[in-house]
């Protein structure tokens, strides 16, 4: 088990550089033009795979580090360049993780190289949860899976919402409801592979921040797929389920694993990570205006009220980068998060990058309220991050029923 460290050995160092130089080099130079044109940036990521970032031996080897700190470290370095073009970059990553969490080693050998393509011809995937009517209350999700047995087919409906490339990925990871009486308990997720009939994508969406990433509806209309998109099997399905009504039955019991909320427990600590590279981000633009802007004479950082903002600004941000890596270290060495440690790094990270970002745009002043100024995209991005995969008030909830031994729902 690898101790816990707060130094990066020379490995994870170069591999932070080249990532922080592919972000200032590459990502930094196109992100207003892709931020205007609200579109997923292409070029960018076709760049990211040829030079090894966009693919999945690179998140493996990130993923399998023993310390935990790579996924972490590389989140927080892209998002450090654009945090939407980065989400273009790592969407994919979640329907990855929806495969890791709930798949077999077959399903993941099969699905998730065909979710990056390859540097020739690039593909993306999405993860497939929220609904309309169903966001962060997963319990009344209402897209159906039905099991045609003589087929061995699934047979999929419903609306999904808020998807990152939802419509244009190649494959997309979708999770529906098997058994409506066992509310979140009867959930399952299926890969749709891709050019099936009957998934569509409907509404793309207009968004305050992070625009060069695609988000858009997923209609499924009598979607078939074969029986073994099934993540994890029948049997262990067929397994999960009679464990849950047996629990339902008898008022308690061991709790049932959920397969939307595994992809998300996966995933809270890397994006608390997004949130420290946004946050840093602008707080790096500030600190440099704050030494070169003078008033009255001399620079604004001279002025106690700058520099105590900037002061609060860099711990906060350190702060949030702790509470993220220890989260991530407890996940790779097995250490349960016995008082929602992961949830604690999204929610604290999610509303310095808010904070931060909004100082920023103060020490600039009407400079920070232009577009010449990257910290006004930047704080229009942060607002993301206290809102998907779990809401800040969802965290808290997560977090104050851990302590209290309440059930998650």
């Amino acid at each position: 088990m690898a101790e816990f460290t707060l130094d990066l050995n020379d490995d994870q160092k170069q591999v932070r550089d080249w990532l922080h130089g592919f972000a200032a080099d590459v990502i930094r130079p196109a992100a207003s033009e892709w931020d205007e044109r609200e579109e997923t940036p292409w070029p960018v990521i076709q760049e990211a795979a040829k030079v090894g970032i966009y693919s999945l031996d690179f998140y493996a080897q990130q993923f399998f580090d023993p310390t935990g700190l790579g996924i972490p470290m590389a989140m927080e370095e892209l998002f450090w360049g654009d945090a939407g073009i980065a989400l273009s970059i790592v969407g994919t990553g979640l329907a990855a993780v929806g495969v890791l969490a709930n798949g077999t080693e077959e399903q993941i050998g099969t699905w998730i190289p065909q979710m990056y393509g390859d540097a020739n011809d690039v593909k993306v995937a999405a993860f497939c949860s929220s609904e309309p009517d169903a966001g962060s209350d997963v319990g009344s999700m209402r897209t159906r899976a039905v099991y045609d047995q003589a087929k061995d087919e699934w047979v999929l409906n419903g609306t999904k919402t808020w998807a990152t490339n939802g419509g244009i990925a190649n494959v997309h990871v979708v999770v529906a409801v098997v058994d409506a009486e066992l509310g979140s308990k009867g959930h399952a997720s299926f890969i749709v592979p891709p050019d099936t009939v009957g998934l569509s994508q409907g509404q793309k969406f207009k968004k305050h921040g992070i625009r060069a990433s695609h988000t858009a509806e997923v209609v499924l209309e009598d979607v078939r797929v074969p029986g073994h998109c099934l993540l994890g099997g029948k049997e262990k399905l067929d397994q999960r389920l009679a464990r849950a009504r047996e629990r339902a039955a008898s008022g308690g019991g061991e709790r049932v694993k959920n397969a939307a909320m595994a992809t998300f427990e996966a995933s809270r600590p890397a994006v608390g990570a997004m949130a420290v590279g946004t946050a840093r981000a602008a707080y790096e633009v500030a600190l440099d205006y704050a030494k070169t802007r003078t008033q009255f004479g001399r620079p604004i950082i001279d002025n106690q009220g700058i520099a105590f903002q900037l002061a609060d600004m860099r711990t906060q941000i350190d702060a949030a980068r702790l509470l993220v890596w220890r989260a991530s270290w407890m996940a790779t060495t097995g250490k349960q998060f016995e008082s929602a440690e992961g949830s604690m790094s999204k929610l604290y990270a999610s509303e310095t990058a808010k904070k931060v970002t909004a100082q920023a745009i103060q020490i600039l002043g009407g400079n920070g309220f232009t577009r010449e100024y990257p910290v006004e995209r930047m704080h229009r991005d942060a607002a993301i991050y206290t809102i998907f995969e779990g809401t800040s008030e969802i965290q808290r909830l997560v977090i104050a029923r851990t302590l209290s031994g309440m059930p998650i729902r």
